[in-house]
């Protein structure tokens, strides 16, 4: 019978038989098989239960009766037979930006782990916070952690990436960005331990210290010119000043800018009233030239007047802080009662204007409201001295009368002066009574229309009469200028035709047998031939008597038939 060699956990070994043996050995063999089979069986019992194969990222945590025992990886182990339990763990692993927090239950210290690594844990080890992403930093940016043990707080700036301690929390929940301050900007920065404040201007980046925190926003510095100023109070003193200097202003740690004031400037009509700090109030007048434009002093104001608008004043809520001293106008709308207890609603306007600034001051602070309420009571007075009708035709001359007939001097008292005040409408307070005054106001509106069309008509008839005078005149002068050319004209041809007879006869009277008469019929014969040449240029005839002619037809042999002139004669 042959056996083979079957490895067993431990030295154990037997040897397998090729054959069965004869059954004079069987009361042996049984026995022993039954045995060996135990043996394999406590064997594998034991096998399972104490033997561990650990790889290189396990570990394995041991209880035993009294202590706990970590081993790690790669092993081949078999376990005590005696302990509490057993497990295998997988190995925490950290990247480059990772890290952990682990925790000994015992002692309760804590402690950081970074990447990277496998982090093998120690006994009584516990992984409270697990595989947390480092806090990676810029050049900008800066972390707070404060220590909740010790409470102390480090700032850590960038670049780079950083883990916090294991027992320190980040302050306000995320990494923060450093001020980046321009060349012109500033912030304030107060430490909470201390009280101290600074105040950081830039061109810079700005980090926080540990107990450190922002006032408020980053500010712009004030440019400082001719016509910007800045009002600051020192905290520490309590004083305040006015910077005027050129420059770029940053205020310091212990001031604080109240305000930026601009140059006051005042046109040749305007003025202000500024009060100092002990109440004096200061006129300025932009027709001085020292006072024309002016910043305003610390601990001084703008004397802003509160007066009444509307066209009745009835809302007191229009403030002026620069004056108007022009003239200007001012509606307003009464009611007032004539003495046929006709209310009327009286409206119009004044042109008035300022005169003297310090007396109004003085007297009134309320002028519009004033100067309106008086004249409303000077036309209630004479209204009321009057009927309705007698309104309708007076009423500019009672609007003249409410302030050129007022002896008072409220006006002049106030530093005002009304130039003129003109009613600009009117109509009745009572529903019946407007509408009977429209119906007055439309027959007077109608007899004024007839009126002022007759007058038309009248105007254009007499307009025309005048053009007929002075055609006829002119048509006159035409006759007597033609007239007179006609004379002159006729002399004239007279005088020389007065001089051609005179040359004619003086040239004939040497002839012989030539007299005066026959000279004169010559010339008259002569005038004739002058006349037929002048007509046969034209296309006109002329038809002569045979007395007026006195012309013979006569046939002479030497005479051509080409030179006979043939006349025409007709009676």
């Amino acid at each position: 019978m042959d056996y083979q060699d079957v490895p067993l956990p431990g030295s154990l070994s037997i040897r397998a038989m090729d054959n069965l043996p004869n059954f004079d050995n069987a009361v042996v063999f049984v026995p022993m098989l039954a045995l060996f089979l135990g043996s394999v069986s406590l064997l594998g019992i034991y096998a399972k239960r104490c033997l561990r194969f650990i790889d290189k990222d396990e570990q394995l945590v041991l209880d035993m009766l009294t202590e706990q025992k970590i081993i790690a990886g790669p092993r081949v182990l078999f376990l005590p037979f005696v302990h509490k339990s057993s497990r295998i763990v997988k190995v925490l692993t950290l990247e480059p930006a990772e890290y952990c927090v682990i925790k000994n239950i015992l002692s309760g210290d804590k402690r950081v782990v970074s990447g990277p690594q496998m982090v093998f844990l120690k006994p009584y080890d516990k992984i409270v916070r697990g595989q947390q992403k480092a806090i990676s930093l810029k050049a900008n940016e800066y972390v707070r952690f404060q220590d909740n043990r010790s409470g102390k707080i480090r700032v850590i700036r960038g670049e780079g990436s950083v883990v916090p301690g294991p027992d320190e929390i980040i302050l306000g929940g995320s990494k923060m960005t450093a001020m980046d301050l321009k060349i012109f900007e500033y912030i304030r920065i107060q430490d909470r331990h201390t009280g101290a404040v600074r105040v950081e201007r830039g061109e810079q980046l700005v980090f926080l210290g540990p107990s450190e925190e922002l006032m408020d926003k980053k500010q712009s510095a004030v440019n400082v010119d001719e016509e910007t100023a800045v009002l600051i109070r020192n905290k520490r003193s309590g004083q305040q000043h006015l910077v005027t200097e050129k420059m770029l202003f940053f205020p310091k740690n212990d001031e604080e800018i109240l305000e930026v004031r601009k140059l006051i400037k005042l046109a040749d009509y305007e003025a202000c009233i500024v009060r100092d700090k002990t109440g004096k109030d200061m006129f300025y007048f932009g027709s001085n030239e020292k006072e024309r434009s002016f910043f305003l002093p610390p601990h001084s104001s703008i004397v802003s007047l509160l007066w009444s608008r509307g066209r009745r004043r009835e809302m007191r809520d229009l403030r002026i802080k620069i004056l108007d001293l022009r003239p200007m106008y001012m509606s307003f709308e009464f009611n007032c009662r004539t003495n046929d207890n006709v209310e009327l609603v009286l409206e119009g306007s004044f042109f008035w204007e300022i005169t003297d600034l310090q007396a109004m001051v003085k007297f009134t602070n309320d002028t519009t409201g004033d100067v309106c309420n008086h004249a409303r009571s000077r036309f209630i007075e004479l209204v009321s001295k009057v009927t309705l009708q007698e309104f309708m035709t007076q009423f500019n001359v009672i609007a003249e009368n409410v302030h050129k007939n007022d002896n008072t001097n409220f006006y002049t008292q106030r530093g005002v002066k009304i130039h003129s005040l003109e009613v600009t409408a009117y109509h009745c307070a009572e529903a019946s009574t407007a509408l009977i005054l429209e119906e007055i106001i439309q027959e007077t509106t109608n007899r004024m229309n007839r009126l002022q069309q007759q007058e038309s008509e009248n105007e254009v008839q007499l307009k025309q009469i005048r053009g007929d005078i002075e055609e006829e005149k002119a048509r006159g002068e035409l006759i007597k200028i033609q007239t007179e050319n006609s004379n002159a004209k006729s002399k004239m041809e007279g005088l020389a035709e007065a001089e051609r007879v005179r040359s004619f006869l003086a040239g004939v009277k040497d002839l012989p047998d030539m007299d005066t008469a026959k000279a004169i019929s010559l010339w008259r014969t002569l005038r004739k031939e002058d006349a037929l040449r002048a007509v046969s240029k034209g296309g006109a005839k002329l038809y002569f008597t045979p007395k007026d002619a006195n012309l013979s037809i006569e046939s002479h042999e030497h005479v051509h038939e080409d030179d006979l002139v043939v006349g025409e004669e007709r009676s």
